[in-house]
């Protein structure tokens, strides 16, 4: 149903504004002359619940929801009394005021996937059709069980990714502070006494002494040229997608950690590829939905095609290796799985091998962040160490006593 905004008049020709939802035009007019109103003009705009369900909810209290939906549907209690459970039980008003929402519309004769899709800003396309799938085949608490998983998987892949970003940013800016500090004070400090030696100084202190100069009086450029790089590579990815898809292929492609990034989408893909099929998705209806939460423009057209080449009659394994980006482990498993008649364990194996090799080269990554940032700080005390006293030293060792 849509949500329409409407001008009408009453019978004694007062004009009324209000909002209501209706399936058409046709239904918007009937609906208003049961409220013995003509429809003047109308406008389609987004319902309320549709407004506010854009900031979305933690990925705990999604949990929750599914936890206490599968426990109840297992025990045969009916939805509507276990929304009205789950909205009494919760402290946090924003989730309360989503199942009331939730449980309104079950009233109004909608089911719950599609109650669900009221609010896309807190249940993904992903969710509301495993629902829907379990709806059809009447196995809705083992689809929420298997949400569980997906959703403490997704924790844990968000954590990971953190780790991957946040700890080299923080450990990074700890040495660019130190780098920071060395060249704008320590620096011009040492070099004072250097400069006034009236000797030739050799190169690497003449390029130590260039660097401080340009820390000290061109910092605003040094600074400013990095964020305006990041700030105009942003907007390009936002205004043009031919940019977006290459800047999604380059990141695929950077030493060390794009491995790591290609296998947390393939094992974000494999995982919820799995789980799909077994809820009784079709194979067109997964690749699609692949398509949307792959999160890389690269794997998405790889997965559009591969969703072509299969409906064009070529089997999944086939469609997956013609396309050329995905590893041999992929490919092996997805033929495994076909020849045996089954492709979700298959791909659930795939998930786990790429969840826990990810974790795995995560933990390498962190242990040699720590020494390599260490050894490159070392390397620049050590420069400035040996810029500073080497002149220091030739100067003492010319004297004569």
């Amino acid at each position: 149903m849509e949500f329409y905004q409407y001008k009408a008049i009453d019978q004694g020709g007062r004009l009324h504004n209000g909002q209501v939802e209706a399936i058409n035009i046709a239904d918007l007019e009937m609906r208003l002359r049961k409220l013995s109103l003509d429809l003047v003009n109308y406008k389609e705009i987004k319902s309320p619940r549709q407004r506010t369900s854009r900031r979305g909810i933690p990925r705990r209290d999604l949990i929750t929801i599914c936890f206490h939906l599968e426990q109840t549907t297992k025990a045969g209690v009916p939805i509507l009394e276990s929304l009205s459970d789950l909205r009494d039980s919760t402290d946090n008003p924003r989730l309360r005021e989503i199942i009331s929402g939730v449980g309104e519309s079950i009233e109004g004769g909608k089911t719950l996937s599609e109650a669900f899709k009221e609010y896309p800003g807190v249940f993904s396309n992903v969710f509301c059709n495993l629902i829907r799938a379990g709806e059809q085949t009447g196995e809705i608490n083992v689809v929420f069980g298997k949400l569980i998983e997906s959703l403490k998987w997704q924790d844990e892949q968000a954590s990971q990714t953190k780790k991957l970003i946040m700890y080299p940013a923080l450990v990074g800016s700890v040495v660019i502070g130190v780098i920071i500090f060395i060249m704008t004070y320590l620096v011009p400090e040492l070099l004072k006494f250097v400069t006034t030696m009236g000797k030739e100084l050799p190169a690497h202190t003449r390029l130590l002494v260039m660097t401080s100069d340009a820390f000290v009086n061109y910092w605003y450029i040094i600074f400013s040229v990095p964020i305006l790089l990041v700030v105009m590579v942003v907007v390009m990815a936002r205004a043009n997608p031919g940019f977006r898809t290459q800047l999604d292929g380059l990141k695929l492609k950077l030493p060390i950690i794009g491995p790591i990034m290609k296998k947390i989408v393939l094992s974000r893909i494999a995982g919820y590829f799995a789980m799909m099929y077994a809820s009784g998705i079709t194979i067109i209806d997964c690749i699609r939905t692949a398509e949307d939460i792959a999160e890389n423009r690269v794997v998405s057209a790889a997965m559009r095609e591969v969703g072509q080449r299969v409906m064009d009659g070529g089997s999944l394994s086939k469609s997956f290796a013609a396309v050329g980006l995905f590893p041999p482990l992929v490919l092996r498993m997805i033929v495994v799985g076909e020849n045996t008649g089954a492709l979700e364990q298959s791909l659930e194996n795939i998930s786990y091998f790429y969840t826990r090799d990810v974790r795995e080269s995560l933990e390498r990554l962190q242990s040699m962040i720590g020494p390599a940032m260490t050894v490159g700080l070392g390397g620049i005390i050590g420069w400035v160490m040996f810029s500073v006293l080497g002149p220091i030293y030739d100067l003492i060792s010319n004297i004569k006593f």
